[in-house]
């Protein structure tokens, strides 16, 4: 909904609530109108326009200049004509025009619709008015004018910045997107084209001859392609950076994952959302090796089938992190542990090795030369869930990834 909307409503009740006012003035001092026949005649008009034209006052889109011209006109000429009905006693007393403050409902419409220029000068001539109506410039008179321009232009201001703020924050929003859906796109580039372009650059070089050759075209490709997806992606500003990594795309099960109720008449408890569900123990175990040990609770872990998939991903990432960088000093690679605990509110991963760890300076230099596994791959994809991916490494002790993932209401 626009910001400006309840102003829109705000105007609508005002003039209606301001017309029944001007009635109520009317009916009670009919008698002391010297044409009170004349007045009724003005306020009839008056109460009709009113109704009328409620749906006009109640969008910007329908509440048009000449509309609001045609009703600024009203309101003038109730101001212009309340000498010819009433007396001047009662106008030299201060007694209100036909309007009354129905008058300050049609400078707001400016105010709300064109900003505070606008509603200045339509209360500029209101005031001519009031000023033509009383003979002179009295100070009763002065004041209503003046509290009628002063709350006119503020409140066209505040609808001015208030659209300024609305184009801004769509404007991030539009651009927040956008990086989402190019990191969307870097990560699966990064577990896709790029694993098969490393892959390619070692073969090669293992091979020689004219392999060496197509490992080293594919290593300049790999580097291009490391550059421009790195310079695309965003870097987290808080936390700590993580090492790079990657996991082959067919590493994530596609399709309908384990776990999901394909029976279609809620056998598995909850009908629809059981539907939409899947057990994420079912993803990791797949996950499990001679050298990759897997503990699972005894009950179902579910997560909507999306969001498991996503996690699953990234727990992939690190395990091929931890193969690719986490050796032993016989040079094998290290032990790796992935526990997976069911939380009230969240669904906890944590995969730890028992490698060498990270040498400082190490995160920082891998991301600089455009490796964004961990930024892309399990970051990226644990905060688009509205998750979290916390990273402990000790030199000597090995590296431990805790992944997080908030449990939706269902």
């Amino acid at each position: 909904m626009s910001v400006e909307q309840p102003l829109w409503s705000a105007l609508t009740a005002y003039r209606v609530l301001t017309m029944g006012y001007a009635l109520a003035l009317y009916a009670v001092a009919y008698d002391e109108y010297a044409h009170p026949l004349g007045a009724g005649s003005y306020l009839a008009v008056l109460a009709l326009w009113t109704l009328a034209t409620v749906r006009r006052v109640s969008s910007a889109e329908r509440c048009t200049l000449p509309f609001l011209a045609v009703d600024l006109s009203v309101a003038v000429t109730g101001i212009l004509i309340t000498p010819l009905v009433d007396t001047q006693a009662r106008i030299a007393a201060g007694g209100p025009t036909l309007p009354t403050i129905w008058t300050a409902g049609a400078v707001l419409g400016f105010a709300i619709k064109k900003g505070w220029r606008w509603a200045a000068g339509a209360s500029t001539l209101v005031g001519v008015a009031n000023v033509i109506e009383v003979g002179g410039l009295e100070r009763d008179s002065l004041h209503d004018v003046l509290l009628v321009c002063i709350a006119s232009i503020a409140i066209g201001y505040v609808v001015e910045v208030a659209r300024a703020s609305e184009r801004t924050l769509a404007r991030a929003l539009r651009i927040e997107a956008a990086t989402r859906e190019r990191e969307r796109l870097a990560r699966d580039i990064h577990d896709s084209v790029l694993q098969v372009l490393a892959m390619v650059q070692r073969r090669g070089a293992a091979i020689g001859g004219e392999a060496a050759e197509l490992g080293r075209m594919a290593g300049e490709q790999e580097a291009a392609l490391r550059t421009l997806v790195s310079s695309g992606v965003v870097p987290e500003a808080d936390g700590p950076r993580a090492p790079a990594t990657a996991v082959p795309a067919a590493a994530v099960p596609t399709g309908p994952p384990p776990g999901t109720d394909r029976s279609g008449d809620g056998s598995a408890g909850r009908g629809s959302a059981a539907a939409e569900a899947c057990d994420v123990r079912a993803l990791l175990s797949a996950y499990s090796g001679p050298r990759v040990s897997f503990a699972e609770p005894g009950a179902p872990v579910t997560l909507p089938a999306p969001a498991a998939r996503e996690l699953a991903a990234a727990v992939g990432a690190a395990l091929d992190n931890a193969r690719r960088h986490a050796r032993g000093p016989g040079g094998e690679e290290a032990q790796v542990w992935v526990l997976l605990e069911d939380e009230p509110d969240a669904v906890v991963v944590t995969v730890r090795d028992d490698g060498p760890g990270i040498p400082p300076g190490r995160l920082e230099a891998a991301e600089a030369e455009g490796r964004m596994g961990v930024a892309l791959s399990i970051r990226g994809r644990l905060r688009d869930l509205g998750g979290s991916a916390e990273l402990l490494s000790v030199p000597g002790q090995g590296t431990e990834v805790e992944m997080r993932v908030p449990k939706d209401d269902r």
